[in-house]
């Protein structure tokens, strides 16, 4: 009998009882258990945090029997039941810190009901916190254990509101703050979200709490590594394309070594059979991308960062980076680290073809007038390529900033920057899910971008003039660094085009290409 997969499943008791595959992580509870106490993980959304932290649970209420045969089985104090505190902010969206602070209250109620525990104030956040935790000591006899899943949701629900995000980092602030104070109450702390907000913004002390987030022993702990996959889920992997699997799915990593699959997206695909963008349709990034609008982000730079630590490391709702939130929300990953002198630098790029394709193509969406009209210019673009229409491509790009009413421009001043023009394009070629290498280096210097098809390579060169003045100066930048150099190894047609936007008219003022 075919095994089910755990596709939206949160529930320990279902995938040990129903007979759903599961991938064993309890290596990981024993692990933290044994060598801390306070404990905070980021991931993306949609990637097992909760699930991890409903095995927290389970094993920490002693439910030995969900645990036979796993890891954790035969090495837990299953005699021992210690009383969990869970607050899971993943349901609802909170507009304002009063719906927050009921929903807070709700929660503690729900715990103090299910632990049997009185409190004198349930209106009082601190006051009704602290005496949950201390009233779960005194009637258990054991330190509470804390889980708080999804902590960060209501401030990110908000973040294009920075007033409204900064009500809810104080509301959440009012719940945390009693965490640093109880420490002679409490057994084992686990937080989860999506982000990194600093510690001083929003824990308020809680200068022990280990972040774990990019530690390489815990690289793994959430999402499906090569070995888990096809160990795992063999019977459903028979007949089925794992280099095309993981160009889809593969390629997370928090430590440039160890890369995951993403859990949300592979079920899906075993599910359903069919190559899809299951993650990014299942939460769709508005507030990243009117971030990206603000901030005048080139778009095709997200292929190659180099960042420091503080750029991915925590933020505020005060200031955020676009960098920092693309690599937290899961659209860039680490693909390796090195140093310059004690610092560390990590180079991050898009995890894999799921997300490459779905951000550009979210940009477009976000960065055009008439949806509708880019997907058929997307196949159209398609096409061209296949064919080497190389003059039908200037059409399709012409056509797209024509359909654009000068109304859009007044309400966007994103035609302004530089990059706009650039990173429409880019975000076309992209989006198909095509070999785009923009920023290529040579010996003569970087090409603006270059696509490379097993029929063809097309080398890209972008100039902005005013005016019509410098016409042609694209095309004649790519042959005079000589950059079709680089390709000729391929033994493949290789066509130079250089092409200039006009900001005054807002669209391509001259489109010159040669076959090389």
């Amino acid at each position: 009998m075919k095994k089910k997969l755990p596709i939206g499943i949160s529930n320990l008791k279902k995938i040990i009882t129903e007979g759903y595959v599961y991938v064993d992580k309890t290596r990981f509870v024993y692990e933290l258990v044994n060598t801390g106490v306070y404990y905070f993980l980021s991931r993306p959304r949609r990637f097992g945090k909760s699930l991890f932290v409903d095995t927290l649970k389970e094993a920490f209420e002693g439910n030995k029997e969900l645990f036979k045969g796993l890891y954790i089985y035969d090495k837990w104090d299953w005699s021992v039941k210690y009383p969990v505190i869970h607050i899971n902010f993943a349901e609802g969206i909170y507009k304002d810190r009063v719906q927050l602070e009921r929903w807070i209250v709700e929660q503690l109620i729900k715990n103090k009901e299910r632990l049997d525990i009185t409190c004198r104030d349930n209106e009082f956040i601190p006051a009704c916190f602290s005496q949950l935790i201390e009233g779960s000591k005194k009637k258990y006899g054991r330190g509470a254990v804390i889980l708080i899943d999804e902590y960060d949701k209501p401030i990110l629900d908000n973040i294009t509101e920075p007033e409204i995000a900064k009500e809810m980092r104080e509301g959440l602030k009012n719940l945390y703050s009693v965490i640093k104070g109880q420490d002679a109450n409490i057994k084992f702390v686990f937080l989860t979200g999506v982000s990194k907000f600093s510690k001083v913004s929003i824990f308020s002390g809680l200068n022990n709490l280990i972040d774990i987030t990019i530690d390489e022993r815990y690289s793994s702990i959430c999402g499906y590594t090569e070995d888990e996959l096809t160990k795992a889920f063999k019977e459903h992997l028979k007949d089925k394309d794992i280099n095309q699997i993981r160009h889809w799915y593969n390629g997370y990593s928090w430590t440039g070594k160890d890369k995951v699959y993403n859990p949300f997206s592979i079920l899906n695909y075993l599910d359903k059979g069919q190559f899809k963008n299951y993650w990014f349709e299942s939460g769709t990034p508005t507030f990243l991308i009117e971030l990206l609008k603000q901030r005048n982000y080139y778009i095709p730079q997200i292929e190659n960062i180099e960042a420091g630590e503080t750029l991915i490391g925590s933020f505020d709702v005060d200031f955020i980076e676009p960098e920092n939130l693309l690599f937290q929300s899961g659209y860039l990953t680490i693909l390796d680290t090195y140093t310059v002198g004690s610092n560390i630098i990590y180079r991050l790029s898009y995890p894999n073809n799921e997300v490459k394709g779905s951000l550009t193509e979210y940009v477009l969406k976000h960065y055009s007038v008439n949806f509708v009209d880019v997907t058929r210019r997307k196949i159209q673009l398609y096409e061209l390529l296949q064919k080497l229409d190389i003059d039908g491509i200037k059409v399709i790009i012409q056509s797209h900033f024509a359909s654009i009413p000068g109304e859009w421009y007044r309400k966007n001043k994103i035609s302004k920057y530089e990059g706009y023009y650039s990173s429409i394009f880019y975000s076309y070629f992209a989006s198909l899910g095509l070999n785009v290498r923009p920023e290529d280096t040579t010996s003569h210097g970087k090409i603006d971008m270059t696509v490379v098809m097993k029929h063809a390579v097309f080398i890209f060169e972008f100039k902005t003039i005013v005016r019509g003045k410098d016409k042609g100066k694209a095309l004649k930048q790519i042959k005079e660094k000589n950059y079709a150099e680089r390709y000729k190894g391929l033994n493949l047609p290789i066509f130079l085009i250089g092409i200039d936007f006009d900001k005054t008219k807002r669209n391509v003022s001259s489109f010159k290409w040669e076959r090389y």
